[in-house]
């Protein structure tokens, strides 16, 4: 039987995530290489930056989803979007290494009120068979928006003289049109303007959490988030995976390129195994993809070359694809939509909250012990979050919904 279409909205809120990315990918994979050549920060001030911008986007979560469930869900998205997109491009300005951590503070405000809403938002307008689909939709859109958005940064890079400054500042320009595009086209779906006793299509038998209980009041929802926690500590912000290339020797120049054929991998894999794990379940994709994070870490730690380190952080975009949409289709899956903004807030938090103890980590093995000894610590905890998980899931539970599988009717 072919795939119904997917929901307008959900359509919409890719093409949102779309533009969004385009101009946030447009600075980053530039950025490691504009604070160490030109502010002079070091590695684990770079560590610092990223998981502590990443620290404070997760704890946001928890209180947009909260606010999420009460209350109207795109309100919140379309300010997260707006205050990102207007503090963005200050970047510009930066004179000192603080500087950018300040902007990196104020974008990650922005994702982190918007993040709950928004996934909250796309469950609500997707049936429970159909939502490893969905998901995996919208991470294609927008890892479709972070394969421009380094291309077109290569290209405008050299129009302007190589100036950083200048292709920040231009950056700014798809990140306004996000605004707009949410404002305009994004619309509340019937459960998130009232009744939110079962979602799109949904049927109410067995929820895991029920009645006035938190959204996570289930053992395996627990599990999880302790899975995610345990993998986060070796989860380190990939901008450590670009200084790496730059300081084997691949020319800053490429490393937009890079980032981009990275994206493609994410593109070309999210909405496949998102759908797969509508077949299959949740938790055998997602050990999967761990399991594979930890290849992909032992490789860059084995790897020497300029050429076989850019071939690993390609393949490293399938991570991508086996996880994000697999993830946040079993939070939908455990719980019920009256509560789906506080769960995808805590499975938010819980992504992040690790982030700064993993960067500095990452930054401080490297620092003290070289990058082989920090990439082989994010390999093990890669390991261990995967051993976790399916210890958390392991027997296999009996009802439709608690295995995170939904066969299509």
């Amino acid at each position: 039987m072919s795939p119904r279409r997917l929901d307008r909205n959900v359509i919409a809120l890719g093409v949102a995530s779309l533009l969004n990315d385009v101009s946030s990918e447009m600075i980053f994979p530039l950025l490691p290489a504009f604070l160490t050549s030109v502010l002079g920060a070091s590695p684990t001030f770079l560590g610092a930056i990223e998981g502590t911008a990443d620290s404070v986007s997760s704890l946001l979560r928890i209180p947009s989803g909260w606010l999420a469930d009460r209350h109207r869900r795109k309100p919140l998205v379309v300010a997260g979007y707006a205050v990102a997109n207007l503090v963005r491009p200050a970047v510009a300005a930066a004179t000192a290494p603080w500087h950018v951590l300040a902007i990196r503070l104020l974008d990650r405000v922005g994702k982190g009120v918007r993040t709950a809403p928004r996934d909250a938002l796309l469950a609500d307008s997707a049936p429970p068979e159909d939502r490893g689909r969905a998901f995996g939709f919208h991470r294609s859109m927008d890892h479709i928006g972070a394969v421009v958005g380094p291309l077109l940064a290569s290209v405008l890079f050299a129009a302007v003289g190589r100036s950083y400054r200048w292709l920040f500042l231009l950056a700014s320009l798809p990140g306004l049109a996000t605004v707009l595009f949410t404002l305009t086209l994004v619309r509340e779906p019937r459960t998130a303007l009232g009744d939110r006793s079962s979602a799109v299509g949904e049927e109410p038998a067995a929820p895991v959490a029920v009645g006035r209980k938190p959204a996570a009041a289930s053992r395996r929802f627990y599990g999880l988030l302790l899975a995610i926690l345990c993998f986060g500590l070796g989860n380190s912000t990939d901008a450590f995976l670009l200084l790496r290339l730059e300081q084997a020797g691949v020319d800053v120049v490429l490393l937009p390129f890079l980032w981009s054929a990275l994206h493609v991998v994410k593109v070309a894999s999210a909405y496949p195994l998102g759908r797969l794990s509508d077949r299959v379940g949740r938790v055998p994709i997602i050990v999967a993809g761990w399991s594979y994070y930890a290849i992909i870490y032992a490789g860059f730690a084995a790897a020497s070359s300029p050429l076989w380190l850019s071939v690993v952080f390609v393949a490293y975009g399938l991570f991508y694809g086996f996880t994000e949409g697999a993830e946040r289709a079993l939070v939908s899956d455990l719980a019920p939509a009256e509560r789906r903004g506080e769960a995808f807030g805590l499975y938010n938090a819980a992504v992040g909250i690790v982030a700064l103890p993993a960067s500095l980590a990452m930054g401080a093995i490297w620092q003290a012990y070289g990058q082989p000894a920090a990439f082989g610590f994010g390999a093990a905890m890669a390991v261990l979050g995967a051993v976790v998980l399916v210890a958390a899931y392991w027997p296999a539970p009996q009802s439709k919904q608690a295995t995170c599988r939904v066969k299509s009717r």
